[in-house]
């Protein structure tokens, strides 16, 4: 008989625990990020979740704010908040203190995480904004010490999500979006060393999977973060989070069945496959 699909996860995930402080599979790495100069950075090593849209992010987030030493805010959009120089002799000047553009952004994004850590008065800050999985590349080159948490969902899934929200959106549009995540998500998985977590494992076994997350982060674990819905997380609101009844209810909700192989379209079918889910 062939184990279920949850029963092999099951395996991976007591392997996983066995080895400690987990790395993805690697494929070889990313060039290496630019030196930046000592004292650059206010947070050295913030922690990302890399996740498509629609992939259980939110529920995530606030099982992991719930933890006294871990801050994990809305979605920041970090890579939307650009530095403009509008005058030459202002490049020219920032030139000379070995700063371009990208590094003032760096400087702006760091700023803006040390801020809200800060005022959190905790040790660790998290940003699960989806958008951070297209710049991958930037954020290890800012933060060459960040941690990196991958966020799976079955793909077929984050689509019928995204329509059950909006029933106006376009099949094939809805599809090529969610690729352009999963295939950035699937990318840093194979070249950033960090820890999976698989959504549907996170609602089925919260405690296991929290406490694999825990040691990964190096705190211990907290019995409160499996009710997130006694802290206090800020505004469920659409363009910063899930803003869904699921989510305002304070209780983790069991994820919907797998779709079933049919319902996969072909586009997402490889990566589906590279996830482990049936296809």
């Amino acid at each position: 008989m062939q184990p279920s699909q949850t029963g092999m996860w099951a395996v991976a995930r007591k392997a996983r625990r066995k080895l400690g402080r987990v790395k993805a599979r690697a494929t070889g790495r990313p060039a290496a990020a630019r030196v930046t100069p000592k004292g650059s950075r206010l947070v050295t090593s913030p922690v990302f979740v890399l996740s498509s849209v629609r992939s259980g992010s939110t529920l995530l987030r606030v099982l992991l704010n719930s933890h006294p030493l871990i801050r994990a805010p809305h979605e920041m959009h970090l890579r939307t908040l650009e530095v403009k120089q509008t005058k030459v002799y202002t490049e020219k000047a920032m030139k000379q203190l070995g700063l371009d553009g990208d590094e003032l952004e760096h400087l702006l994004w760091d700023r803006i995480l040390h801020r809200e850590l800060s005022h959190s008065g905790k040790e660790l800050i998290v940003d699960k904004t989806p958008g951070n999985a297209l710049i991958w590349r930037r954020l290890h080159e800012a933060w060459p010490d960040a941690r990196f948490v991958f966020l799976l969902r079955h793909p077929a899934s984050m689509v019928s999500s995204l329509i059950n929200g909006r029933p106006d959106r376009e099949l094939a549009q809805t599809v090529a979006e969610v690729k352009q995540y999963v295939d950035a998500v699937e990318e840093a998985r194979g070249q950033l060393p960090g820890l999976t977590v698989r959504y549907e494992e996170l609602t089925e076994k919260p405690t296991e999977v929290t406490q694999e997350i825990c040691a990964f982060l190096g705190v211990e674990w907290d019995r409160r973060m499996l009710n997130y819905g006694k802290q206090e997380h800020g505004p469920f609101q659409a363009f910063i989070g899930d803003w869904s009844d699921n989510i305002k209810s304070g209780k983790i909700q069991q994820a919907r069945e797998l779709p079933r192989p049919d319902e996969v379209p072909d586009s997402l079918k490889e990566v589906t496959r590279h996830w482990g889910y049936e296809c």
